[in-house]
């Protein structure tokens, strides 16, 4: 699960999490816009010391406006997945992301979750992420993981 699109060194570090294991990945996408409220994602901003992301949190596509940049960051993610050699589908999760999440873990028989976000500082204190609320819904062992830059 992811919430933005991959970087190469993000591709890099979840496709080399196994080893030589062949792996494939299945991934969801929620728009940034649609998972977290303005208001919660400024304070992250402050907190990681980006005052002026922290202001232009106002800017940030939400809602139909974040689907169509949402739709292209899955495609690049597919395609940054699918160049390295791996096996790669994915969706866009426009409602309820931890219901599609689980639906998809029990269609693909996954072994694993990976979410793969910024830090989300008060969301994770009151252990509100989408990790910590996924291991309590998805039956699978759940890896969280930090975006290694921005896109």
């Amino acid at each position: 699960m992811i919430e933005k699109a991959l970087t190469s060194a993000d591709v890099e570090f979840v496709a080399t999490l196994h080893g030589d294991e062949e792996v494939s990945f299945h991934v969801l996408l929620q728009p940034r816009g649609d998972q977290a409220d303005r208001l919660l994602r400024a304070i992250d901003d402050v907190a990681l010391g980006e005052l002026d992301e922290a202001a232009r949190e106002r800017e940030t596509p939400e809602g139909e406006e974040a689907k169509g940049f949402g739709e292209r960051a899955l495609e690049v993610s597919l395609q940054a997945l699918n160049a390295a050699g791996h096996d790669a589908t994915g969706r866009l999760v426009e409602d309820h992301p931890l219901d599609a999440l689980k639906t998809l873990v029990e269609e693909a028989g996954a072994d694993e979750v990976i979410v793969l976000t910024d830090p989300h500082y008060v969301e994770e204190f009151f252990h509100r992420d989408w990790a910590s609320r996924a291991r309590h819904k998805v039956g699978v062992p759940v890896l969280k993981l930090f975006s290694h830059s921005k896109a």
